[in-house]
């Protein structure tokens, strides 16, 4: 194939590098961002990193010893997706794709926060997920793929093409966010803290750094919206939907939409809510302030003859390091009593880091997707594991544990169903 050089000038530097070629129609399904002439429908914020257009590519560069990173996003938000682009390093430095991302104030510019793709010069760290300007480097947590096997990310390093160009893929269903690196699969996890954002290509604040981006193409597949089951109703007033309360004598709303339930020691009985739907594969969360007693987050539960019990899992909430563990609890079915598994998993040093005390509000989370069951406290996974044993599908609730002094606040308790079209994409390799 015939060779030639192009040159560009980047802000007063010449970098050669092989021009982009006239792309081919975009693929079935795809939109492209990027034009190939202009930065239209994008739009720079954060630092002093600067954006052109040479040769049918954005190339951002790094103005040194500036403070800030910078990112040049796209005006339009996105939810649900597939993206997928190339970029190549002209200059060493340190970069990423932001997706699902947002900005706030912050002094006399904007500070971009939310998911990001790593971009490094080697390779090394290429499409792991770091949460720029939120949850990174918080607890000693860089990567939010924490649990990412080592030897899926060696081999996503070992296809990273030194100064040439290399293909990212990015793929947000849901909760489930997956990312390859040259076809390769680099991370798969599962996360709750935002659903839809806008796209941005990011140079790092340094001494240099200088990458080009070219065939930047999106397929849109909408947004994921959580589902409620605290509803305000048309008296103004709150209350559940597709769920009941067990003991409802015990449990009121707030005025602002807060659960408020309570017990002495002396009701044997738990306190229950519980939905009247089960449900099989799903993400659902619930942030809550407890004073005393003991409380959990059910999932994957059934009904028992005892109509205050559920049995199956429990996400424990007990205001210490066992919040967020996986309890496996017994119930009385057909007359009698199936044991539980006890303790399935749990975290007690990390969550010690990551809950909030003293009367705080935390909140707690689980995804449950087949056999996989992925828990996190205020964003951060405490567990993610592989459980052949467990329950396919079962209901949803909250619990005031009987026997105990016991006060519970709850609030947004919600869930996000996975249905089967999303599973499609989410089990694509």
């Amino acid at each position: 194939m015939r060779k030639f050089l192009a040159a560009a000038v980047v802000f007063g530097l010449f970098v050669l590098f092989t021009p982009h070629a006239p792309a081919a129609d975009v693929e079935e399904g795809f939109n492209s961002l990027f034009n190939g002439q202009d930065l239209a429908g994008w739009v720079k914020r954060g630092g002093s990193a600067e954006y052109q257009v040479a040769d049918g590519c954005i190339v951002g560069k790094c103005v040194p010893d500036t403070p800030g990173n910078t990112f040049l996003c796209t005006e339009k938000e996105y939810g649900n997706f597939i993206l997928k682009l190339q970029y190549k390093f002209l200059e060493p430095g340190n970069s990423g794709v932001q997706f699902r991302s947002a900005a706030r104030a912050e002094g006399d510019r904007e500070r971009v926060y939310g998911y990001q793709y790593e971009i490094t010069p080697s390779g090394d760290l290429t499409g792991r997920i770091y949460d720029e300007g939120r949850r990174g480097h918080k607890f000693g947590v860089i990567w939010l793929d924490i649990y990412s096997p080592q030897d899926r990310l060696d081999a996503a390093t070992a296809s990273c093409k030194q100064g040439d160009w290399n293909d990212v893929e990015i793929q947000c269903v849901g909760p489930s966010i997956k990312t390859w690196l040259n076809g390769k699969p680099v991370v798969d996890m599962f996360d709750s803290f935002s659903m839809q954002g806008f796209i941005g290509l990011q140079i790092h604040a340094g001494k240099s750094g200088s990458v080009a981006w070219r065939n930047i193409r999106i397929q849109d597949l909408g947004v994921s919206e959580w589902q409620p089951f605290f509803v305000k109703g048309d008296d103004g007033k709150y209350q559940l939907v597709d769920a009941k309360f067990v003991l409802p004598e015990e449990w009121s709303f707030t005025e602002d939409g807060v659960l408020h339930g309570a017990h002495s020691k002396d009701q044997k009985k738990d306190g229950l809510v519980i939905s009247t739907k089960d449900y099989d594969n799903f993400i659902a969360r619930v942030t809550y302030r407890m004073h005393g007693g003991n409380s959990a987050l059910y999932f994957r539960s059934a009904e028992t003859e005892a109509p205050w019990v559920l049995r199956g899992f429990q996400n424990e909430i007990a205001n210490g390091g066992k919040d967020s563990a996986l309890w496996h609890t017994a119930g009385i079915v057909d007359g009698k009593m199936i044991p539980g598994r006890g303790w399935v998993v749990a975290n007690d040093e990390f969550v010690e880091k990551v809950r909030n005390k003293d009367d705080q509000w935390n909140t707690t989370c689980t995804a449950a997707y087949g056999d996989r069951l992925v828990q996190m406290l205020n964003g951060f996974c405490t567990s993610d594991i592989v459980d052949e044993a467990c329950e396919k599908t079962g209901k949803l609730g909250l619990q005031m544990h009987g026997g105990a002094d016991c006060e519970m606040f709850f609030r947004d308790f919600e869930v996000m169903p996975i249905t089967a079209e999303m599973m499609k994409l989410i089990e694509r390799k």
